[in-house]
């Protein structure tokens, strides 16, 4: 199953993931069912095989994603939670369960589909989390490594809420912390559940996503067109959709991508093989802060 999969990295790594015999069905999880009609027609065209199946869900609504579990009848071996953005126009504005829009999407959701999976024992052996460099911090282009004061219960709870952030609400900045959260709770599942692979996997510096065309109209311009298409790549900070699909497909098939560790670029650029990021951030090895993220993301869930 696949978050997110109409279009940008979730469509493209449902057509490479279609191109092995091992695959006998793809979920294409998606809340707008046109787009979805019109992905899984383009991807039975392109791939040749008729293994997709549509599955309606929105991931910023919780109620959504537990129906989609609901009409779920049979196991599924691999989860990947790609769907996610900036949190779109509004992306400060707080959900009935009192998170930022951009905390729902990229987060809330997620932890609502891999955990009532879970529990209903309809996963079998990986779960993919879609994460970024931003979680610990990308100098070049400004994403700043996360640093809380106590990384406490109650400190995960604000960046969540927005609270954390004040009047200085970035919504990029935002976006990196949240994927910081989201990161360490995939750590903390890893040891509650030591017969599934939960690995964080970032695309990388990816073109062609989706995931930023909520941004304000000059900064998509500066970011996505101008950025990612023409001074990013010179400078190893982005790279084709399809290899950023290829670290999701590598993810949850190469099982020397050890459990609760998650997988990025290089530090100093976005683009290449894939290292253990706790080697760059320290943070992301830490038990407590796993611990205090994954309670903070539930607190909102009670």
């Amino acid at each position: 199953m696949i978050t997110g999969a109409n279009a940008g990295i979730g469509k493209e790594t449902a057509r490479q993931l279609a191109l092995t015999k091992d695959t006998k069905k793809i979920y294409l999880a998606c809340r707008n069912e046109e787009r979805a009609v019109e992905a899984k027609k383009f991807l039975e065209e392109s791939t040749g095989r008729s293994i997709f199946e549509i599955l309606i869900m929105d991931v910023s609504n919780t109620v959504s994603v537990k129906k989609a579990i609901d009409q779920l009848h049979e196991p599924i071996d691999a989860l990947i939670m790609n769907a996610g953005g900036t949190g779109g126009k509004n992306p400060e504005k707080l959900t009935k369960e009192g998170v930022t829009n951009i905390t729902a999407t990229n987060l809330l959701g997620h932890v609502v589909l891999l955990e009532e999976l879970l529990s209903a024992n309809k996963l079998k052996r990986v779960a993919l989390f879609a994460s970024s460099e931003a979680a610990r911090g990308i100098k070049q282009t400004g994403m700043k490594q996360p640093n809380l004061r106590s990384s406490s219960i109650e400190e995960f709870k604000s960046v969540f809420d927005g609270t954390y952030f004040g009047n200085d609400f970035d919504p990029l900045q935002v976006y990196g912390m949240v994927k910081y959260g989201g990161t360490l709770w995939m750590s903390a599942l890893a040891r509650k559940y030591p017969k599934i692979r939960f690995i964080s996997m970032s695309p990388g510096g990816t073109r062609g996503t989706q995931g930023f065309d909520d941004l304000p109209l000059l900064k998509r311009i500066l970011f996505k067109y101008i950025g990612m298409s023409i001074f990013m790549p010179l400078m190893g900070l982005s790279h084709s959709l399809s290899k950023g699909a290829k670290r999701f497909v590598d993810g949850i098939s190469n099982t020397s991508f050890e459990s609760g560790k998650f997988y990025a670029s290089k530090e100093g650029v976005l683009t290449g093989p894939v290292v253990d990021q706790a080697k760059i951030f320290p943070d992301l090895d830490n038990r407590s802060y796993q611990d205090n993220a994954s309670a903070a993301i539930h607190s909102f869930l009670n």
